[in-house]
């Protein structure tokens, strides 16, 4: 009898170290590899800096756009820490008019003489807007890695001044062919998405006279891990 006790009680200790050891290797190993594999970052996509750079487009049945810089800047904008102390021009904002020729549903864009890339895989893209209180909707245009165009609803321009607006990008399928693909698991050199412009869908019962709008410090949380972790010595297929 004594000897079946001994041998009950050695099987059980053995099994629950064994248990304690498979818990705790888990947990080690997932918590490291999810804490690797992403290398969020935020980062500046476009300051609104050069002139000519930015363009803006309206329907001639619904109206015309002018588009030009103004000096100026969002007093509740923060530096990115990284930046600081760098001293990068940021003096101006981008401003944009419409003069309606009749009331109804129309849209106008802003957009760059190329696309701007974004490095990394983007989660959130933020710009600040001062929208004049209009019920007019703001949508931000992107291209995928396959050149696929989408757009992304950013919010309504409903508030007085400036304000900062953030969208999610959604993450793409698991398959890797749907939805907004930022990254082809061929190629680690080439990731990521591209902004293409921005559009403001006109609210009908507010499209008269004139209206303007100013854009200013577009920023991505992105994240920079297959980036910075690339092989030095892989070839570039960019011939």
């Amino acid at each position: 009898m004594k000897r079946y006790i001994i041998a009950v009680l050695l099987i059980s200790m053995a099994g629950f170290a064994f248990a304690q050891d498979e818990i705790g290797s888990t947990n080690t190993e997932r918590l490291g590899i999810e804490s690797a594999q992403q290398k969020l970052k935020e980062i500046s996509v476009e300051r609104f800096e050069h002139d000519g750079f930015w363009r803006s487009h309206m329907s001639p049945d619904q109206g015309y756009s002018t588009t030009r810089l103004f000096e100026g800047s969002p007093l509740g904008k923060k530096p990115i820490p990284e930046e600081d102390g760098m001293d990068i021009p940021d003096r101006y904002v981008l401003g944009t008019r419409i003069d309606y020729l009749r009331r109804g549903y129309s849209s106008f864009t802003m957009y760059p003489i190329r696309p701007i890339p974004i490095e990394g895989i983007t989660k959130t893209i933020s710009l600040w807007v001062a929208g004049r209180n209009f019920d007019h909707e703001l949508h931000i245009l992107i291209q995928d890695f396959f050149g696929k165009n989408y757009e992304l609803y950013v919010g309504k321009l409903n508030f007085q001044g400036w304000k900062q607006l953030t969208v999610a990008v959604p993450p793409q399928a698991p398959d890797g062919r749907h939805g907004i693909i930022q990254r082809n698991y061929h190629y680690n050199n080439q990731m990521g998405i591209k902004v293409v412009g921005f559009r403001i869908d006109v609210d009908p019962m507010e499209a008269l006279g004139s209206y303007y709008v100013y854009l200013d410090d577009v920023r991505a949380v992105t994240d920079l891990f297959a980036e910075e972790s690339r092989d030095p010595d892989d070839m570039a297929d960019s011939w």
